[in-house]
């Protein structure tokens, strides 16, 4: 492990669809039939997160924090930097320190504590790999690779007598490798690392000394680096993590658990527990059971966290999200890691795209929560986040985190930050808004639920005209990655009036700004188009009025859509009087996606206007299963060639097409919907059905999203174009669990066309 705290036993720690986050709901049988609703509040922080995502102002150092450690107040890092500075500063800029691989910090204030230690080695690079206190906090070991600390000679690891800062003389055990772990208990310091001996006695990776640097009798040998220790919450065990795949003899890949007194192996994880591929670079452990940190090389790996029983050590769960988990803290019910986890999917989160650095998940089942600080991947390996220490100072718990990151919530902040258990002071981000009025006498407000890093239960408030009294009140919940639409229906309004709206929203300590006004003209007739299309039962319906922005709003239901690469919006030039249409540019690689998953449906209806001069092709809308990235399994979809024909594909135990005679790209507003089910496939253009197949009547199954602009396109596919982004303009999206009929798909072009 990487970083420990003072604990009252024994300091080997650094010092915790959806599931008690609901998809968002509001008070209305139906998205446009909302009545006001008395909020039932929201609160910050959101239990059971218990900590801010608020970045507090910290120092930084020039190089990479492998190693964290606290001790009455104070934060010790190691790594491999040559320089301390303050938050705000440049590298080599005011009020930069020296700092030779080690820094002590003050943990409330984030600003230096006055301990310097200097590490080095004769030749190479020194690094300080692993820092623990002691349980009496008096003493901080510090385990890397060096030669020296302060000029006096240590052997890779080294006791700091805290009260002075300096080194213990009369510690001083021969490490001729790296040591990248520690664990201290009250008479012993278990540590593990690249190294085959200690004090000239063959140890394989693993080892313990007494308090005087004496080799105590535990003994276990792996046969790869050992790269995590932790003692279990009783002290009988302690569990070991690494490369290996022997541990004194016995079959146990990347982890182990062992005897504290005489490294007995006691429980075994034989290979293919976890993947040859993966290692474990972390655990940590209470009395509730004792956790894994993951990481992974190549495909098939398992990069998240699993959590076992304390006793039997039997595995509780598994996290399955992939992203190099490097380090995890426990704190009030909810384990805290420390990864770049990019796809989730498996847990029934997000798919591979964003990079997601920090985040937290319950003990009992592994399942993520709202709490979801962000740095980038930073500068050597890229790994981002890679350490934690948690420590209280004046009834506030800080929690630190170091690694190779450069930036923190997009900020400049290099490989230090830390956040606390309060005060909360970040608010939510401005509520993206819609307003339409499509039936006589009504105005839909639309909105896509806001995000709150450390808050994912939320209060919204709408504002109409120039009022300051909010009109309509909803509490709801929503995740960074899963922002379900909100929508209210004001009925309290004449046709022919005009109306603005405003849209807050608060955690209950921290209030956004109100969203920019939209104003509306109260419609005196139901819009025909809009009524056909929501008459005939859309599941989704993207009507593209909005100006800017990411967000594409729902007319239908609640499955907002995300722009993904800024597609133009608000363009004059649309379709089925509409008012405005998207610009999608091939060469931009532009496309926008549903907010939440779905399932394969077996029978659907696409639909959408389409407008174009391209002789690139590209692809109009399908189903991947991928939002920020070209998916790896796509099918249903409508796509044009090169010449501008139209394609209606799916995979059923491979490709099957079918394809106009006529061509498209000329630059006239043209209506197309493609339809599956028991009947086959169709495709009808401008009302009329162009090309079938009525033996087709499956498709791929799986989970996935909607995408309308591009997504992938191999040239298995019939005439598959020269690019899969679509240039030219998009309007009235929607999508059906159905397959619309003859009749039906030409009334919806007749009232689009004004026919």
């Amino acid at each position: 492990m990487h970083g420990r705290s003072t604990q009252p036993r024994r300091t080997s720690r650094r010092t915790g669809h959806r599931r008690g986050l609901t998809a968002l709901a509001v008070a209305c049988a139906t998205p446009l039939l909302c009545l006001p609703l008395t909020a039932t509040g929201a609160s910050a922080l959101t239990p059971p997160v218990a900590l801010t995502a608020d970045s507090l102002s910290t120092w930084q150092t020039n190089g990479v924090v492998y190693a964290l450690a606290q001790a009455n107040g104070t934060v010790f890092a190691g790594g491999t930097f040559s320089a301390i500075r303050p938050a705000g500063v440049a590298a080599g800029g005011a009020g930069e320190q020296s700092a030779v691989n080690f820094a002590a910090f003050d943990a409330a204030t984030g600003a230096p504590a006055g301990c310097k230690l200097s590490f080095t080695v004769g030749s190479g690079t020194a690094t300080v790999r692993a820092l623990a206190v002691s349980p009496d906090g008096k003493t901080l070991y510090a385990g890397g690779y060096f030669g020296a600390v302060n000029g006096t000679g240590a052997s890779s690891l080294a006791a700091i007598d805290i009260a002075t800062c300096t080194v213990r003389t009369d510690f001083r055990p021969t490490v001729p490798a790296t040591v990248r772990a520690l664990a201290v208990t009250g008479d012993t310091v278990y540590f593990g690392g690249d190294f085959t001996s200690v004090n000239s006695t063959a140890r394989q990776r693993f080892a313990a000394v007494d308090t005087t640097g004496r080799l105590k009798s535990w003994t276990v040998n792996a046969d790869a680096p050992g790269r995590a220790v932790e003692v279990t919450a009783d002290g009988g065990h302690v569990a070991v993590g690494g490369d290996f795949f022997t541990v004194n003899g016995s079959d146990s890949h990347a982890l182990a658990i062992t005897d504290a007194t005489t490294g007995a192996v006691t429980r075994t994880y034989a290979r293919g527990f976890f993947p040859d591929t993966s290692v474990v670079k972390d655990i940590t452990a209470d009395a509730g059971g004792l956790y894994t940190a993951n990481e992974g090389t190549g495909g098939g790996v398992f990069d998240g966290r699993t959590a076992f029983e304390p006793d039997t050590f039997a595995q509780r769960w598994r996290d399955t999200c992939l992203g190099a988990t490097q380090a995890l803290q426990l704190y009030k019910g909810l384990l805290y890691s420390a990864s770049h986890a990019h796809d989730c999917s498996t847990m029934g989160e997000y798919p591979d795209g964003q990079r997601r650095h920090l985040l937290a998940e319950g003990l009992g089942d592994g399942k993520l929560v709202g709490w979801a600080p962000d740095t980038n991947d930073g500068i050597g390996e890229g790994i981002g986040p890679r350490v934690f220490t948690l420590a209280p100072k004046g009834g506030t718990d800080y929690l630190w985190v170091g690694g190779e990151f450069t930036t923190v919530g997009g900020t400049a902040q290099q490989s230090l930050t830390r956040v606390s258990s309060g005060p909360d002071t970040g608010a939510p981000t401005v509520p993206q808004v819609k307003v339409e009025s499509t039936e006589a006498g009504k105005v839909a407000v639309h909105w896509r639920s806001s995000f709150d890093t450390d808050d994912s239960h939320l209060t919204y408030r709408v504002y109409k005209d120039s009022g300051t009294t909010p009109v309509y009140e909803v509490s709801g919940d929503s995740l960074p990655w899963s922002r379900p639409q909100l929508t209210w229906t004001d009925t309290a309004v004449a046709a022919g009036e005009t109306h603005s709206y405003r849209v807050s929203v608060t955690d209950g300590t921290n209030t956004s700004a109100k969203s920019a006004a939209q104003s509306v003209k109260v419609a005196s007739s139901a819009d025909a188009y809009a009524a056909a299309v929501r008459g005939d039962g859309a599941s989704l319906y993207w009507r593209y009025g909005e100006a800017s922005g990411a967000y594409a709003a729902d007319s239908a239901k609640d499955d907002s859509g995300v722009h993904w690469n800024a597609p133009t919006q608000g363009v004059t030039d649309a379709a089925a009087h509409s008012g405005s249409a998207a610009s999608y540019t091939g060469s931009k690689k532009q496309w926008t996606y549903t907010d939440q998953p779905h399932s394969a449906p077996s029978a659907f209806s696409l639909e959408l206007w389409f407008k174009t001069t391209s002789t690139n092709g590209g692809k109009l809308i399908g189903f991947g299963n991928k939002v920020q990235l070209t998916s790896t399994r796509y099918d249903k979809h409508v796509y044009m060639t090169n010449n501008g024909r139209l394609v209606f594909g799916v995979y059923s135990g491979g490709v099957r097409t079918v394809t106009t005679t006529q061509s498209y790209n000329d630059g006239k507003w043209h209506h197309v919907v493609a339809t599956q089910s028991s009947a086959g496939m169709k495709l009808y253009v401008d009302g009329t059905l162009r090309t079938s197949n009525l033996l087709v009547t499956g498709n791929e199954s799986g989970t996935g999203y909607w995408r309308v602009g591009g997504d992938t396109l191999s040239t298995s596919w019939s005439n598959a174009p020269t690019s899969p982004y679509f240039t030219g303009l998009i309007d009235e999206v929607a999508v059906y669990g159905k397959a619309l009929s003859a009749s039906q798909v030409t009334t919806h072009y007749q009232r689009g066309s004004g026919a």
